[in-house]
């Protein structure tokens, strides 16, 4: 963060001598006095409006006989303005920051555990951090109506309770249509015992972990059994209901951000404002940590081979990992803020268009090394990842990169 005393007699000169980049920026006053915080792609511009000399007549906002400084930090895309702009705020107003960033939180799908009888619904709010409760978070959604159609779709392949009541069985309890249609195992009048629920709930569970893939495995070995049993109708039942299972993880219901928030890792590329060079946003449980600066270019000597004694240039993916490694993590204070870059992201990543790119670690919680080196240079041309990601579009790319020490 940059800052600059401001004198209106010097207006001039000092607007003259800021960049025209992108920034957040922030314009303080008297001691005291409420800071004026806020985005912008055209630094000069934007301060140009709110600190030069008053139109007659004009009702723009103007601050220029109340500003004493200027704070500001370059940026190379609308997400990190976003980003910084949101922890500036919440930084110096603590009551209502969500109120002006006009962040609302995503939609995810909670597994409550902790019920003795679980269920799953949708919510807004994650009570507490994944590491400190036994319920599960999935998500984040596009909107609480996807959330909830994605949940009951995926019910209905299950016979866990939807009703949201504590519920203390009884035989005597007339259920509801979810038990009378034998959608439910109804434990609310005991039509079944504990640990038959508790087997729903497992494999309800393992639904979710796995973005739906383990009931497709179940109903492919059923489908398997069935065929050699010579139960041909019941081979095509179930291959029906596979079909089924598989449309609604298909990419429009299920998009690849959404699964368990504490696996959600991912690694997003933005563009730097320095030329030849990205900056890095580590995902990790949901939490976006600050962003690392990446040359492209590597100014570092070559590196040695193992009993070779012949020197060989170091490639991206080696450095991408050693930029993120070496590279300090940011610890959540509460699920609010969580909660809160959770809503960051959403916003970003369900944009019609979007500025940069991002991508998700495996089952082994490992980073695509490959794509996301074709995912800095598109970056950093400006293409879009659909623009096309073929060797050719990239073969002057990785020529140049050799060239200069870079190993693709």
């Amino acid at each position: 963060m940059q800052s600059i005393a401001f004198d209106p007699e010097h207006a001039g000169e000092i607007l003259a001598a800021v960049p025209a980049a992108s920034a957040a920026f922030t314009l303080r006053g008297e001691a005291g006095s409420e800071p004026y915080i806020a985005k912008t792609a055209d630094l000069r511009r934007r301060l140009t409006r709110l600190l030069g000399a008053p139109e007659a007549g004009s009702k723009r906002l103007n601050l220029r006989d109340r500003c004493r400084s200027i704070e500001y930090a370059l940026t190379g895309s609308d997400f990190e303005s976003s980003f910084l702009l949101y922890q500036t705020l919440r930084r110096e107003f603590p009551g209502d920051y969500r109120e002006r960033l006009k962040l609302r939180f995503a939609a995810v799908i909670k597994f409550d555990l902790e019920n003795p009888y679980p269920r799953a619904y949708v919510t807004r709010r994650i009570a507490k951090l994944p590491g400190r409760t036994r319920s599960r978070y999935y998500g984040p959604f596009p909107s609480r109506a996807a959330a909830e159609k994605f949940l009951n779709d995926a019910l209905d392949f299950f016979k866990l309770r939807r009703c949201d009541f504590e519920l203390n069985p009884d035989p005597s309890f007339p259920g509801c249509i979810y038990s009378e249609m034998k959608m439910c195992l109804a434990p609310c009048f005991k039509g079944c015992s504990d640990e038959q629920y508790r087997d729903e709930t497992a494999r309800v569970q393992s639904f979710f972990e796995s973005g739906g893939q383990a009931l497709v495995r179940e109903l492919e070995a059923e489908r398997e059994r069935l065929s050699q049993e010579l139960q041909f109708e019941s081979a095509a039942a179930a291959h029906a209901r596979m079909e089924k299972v598989r449309g609604i993880l298909g990419a429009v219901s299920l998009p690849e951000i959404v699964g368990p928030i504490d696996k959600l890792r991912a690694l997003m590329v933005q563009r730097s404002p320095q030329a030849d060079a990205v900056r890095l946003f580590r995902i990790e449980s949901g939490l976006i940590h600050p962003p690392v600066e990446f040359a492209v270019s590597d100014s570092a000597p070559p590196v040695e081979a193992e009993g070779a004694g012949k020197k060989t240039p170091r490639s991206l993916e080696s450095r991408i990992t050693e930029a993120l490694t070496s590279a300090d993590l940011a610890t959540p204070t509460s699920a609010s803020e969580l909660n809160e870059h959770l809503a960051l992201l959403k916003r970003w990543y369900y944009r019609s268009r979007r500025a940069g790119e991002i991508f998700f670690a495996d089952e082994r919680g490992e980073l695509p090394l490959r794509r996301v080196v074709r995912g800095i240079s598109r970056v950093l041309k400006g293409e879009r990842a659909e623009d096309g990601d073929s060797a050719e579009t990239h073969r002057a790319y990785w020529l140049a990169r050799t060239r200069e020490g870079d190993k693709p």
